[in-house]
């Protein structure tokens, strides 16, 4: 089991406040509508956090599942119990600071500005266009 803190004031807004049940089906739904496979996915909701059980078909899959799950508003953590068979590729992770930008991820982790378009490639379909992060969000850096 990993968890994965969040900025619990960041993220989009699902459902109000104590609306537990609501709210999982809601990241279930964001899940599956983002085409993230995902094998007897169950999502639960208590309090700020939330647990993902399931079998992912890749560790893309699940890194993705995460993220949709943690970059809530009212989430702080999430606990996976996500099992995926097979190697993966080594990814890490970084949480968007006010000024940033993918050119300049891109430059810190890669050493490139130019290579932004892999960050925006490696957290579609969460990103709708590379400029459009925020504070507190939270991205996939592939190797």
């Amino acid at each position: 089991m990993s968890i994965l803190d969040f900025i619990k004031d960041a993220g989009e807004k699902l459902v109000e406040k104590g609306q537990e049940a609501a709210l999982a089906q809601k990241i279930h739904e964001k899940i599956n509508a983002h085409g993230i496979k995902v094998n007897d996915l169950n999502v639960d909701v208590k309090d700020d956090q939330v647990f993902l059980k399931g079998s992912p078909m890749s560790h893309e899959d699940r890194e993705k599942a995460l993220l949709i799950a943690g970059n809530v508003k009212g989430i702080a953590k999430v606990n996976d119990t996500l099992v995926v068979k097979g190697e993966g590729g080594k990814t890490r992770f970084h949480t968007v600071v006010a000024g940033d930008t993918l050119s300049a991820i891109s430059k810190k982790f890669y050493g490139d500005a130019n290579k932004y378009n892999k960050i925006f490639e490696a957290n579609k379909p969460m990103l709708s266009h590379p400029d459009k992060i925020y504070p507190g969000q939270v991205l996939r850096i592939p190797e």
